[in-house]
């Protein structure tokens, strides 16, 4: 594959923005754009909420890494965003990064927690303290986040056509 026909693959923490940035990438790219949980729900049939209770995370990450799969594997270069835990898995951070830029989308776990106070449909965030749930996902996917990515662009207190033109500017650079 060459540097040009590489995917723009979007990872991070819920709340990091993978989904609204990598829209906007999309758009800014002339590429399409795949959420990662969203080819999980149409393969699946189901609604999100109906595969995480009947099948736990287990029977989710499962169908997760068929997602990551195919979406790396397509010969169209796209925007992909992946699910908060999809690049715990090696194997798809193995695909992801041979196929794509990763890109790491950070912010503190407060301004995550602040970006999804009205969210209830994670749920990984089931309860009180938002934040402490985040600071804690944080802490454990660190190392996978940092084994995955690329690069790193913060999201914290910036719009999402800031951010946007930064991720496109920083996958331009490295995938020129």
């Amino acid at each position: 594959m060459t540097d040009a026909g590489r995917h723009l693959v979007l990872v991070g923490l819920m709340g990091a923005g993978k989904t609204t940035v990598g829209q906007r990438c999309a758009e800014l790219l002339d590429r399409p754009f795949v959420d990662i949980d969203e080819l999980v729900v149409a393969a699946a049939g189901v609604p999100f909420d109906d595969i995480w209770s009947t099948e736990g995370e287990r029977g989710f990450r499962l169908r997760e890494r068929l997602a990551v799969a195919d979406a790396a594997a397509s010969p169209t270069p796209l925007v992909i965003s992946c699910g908060g835990g999809a690049v715990l898995d090696a194997e798809n951070r193995r695909a992801l990064r041979a196929r794509g830029v990763v890109v790491l989308l950070t912010a503190s776990s407060a301004a995550l927690a602040s970006r999804l106070s009205n969210d209830n449909s994670r749920p990984l965030l089931i309860g009180d303290d938002k934040t402490a749930t985040l600071e804690r996902l944080s802490a454990l996917r660190q190392p996978a986040y940092e084994a995955a990515a690329h690069l790193e662009v913060d999201t914290e207190s910036r719009s999402v056509d800031d951010v946007a033109a930064t991720v496109v500017k920083e996958f331009s650079a490295w995938n020129g």
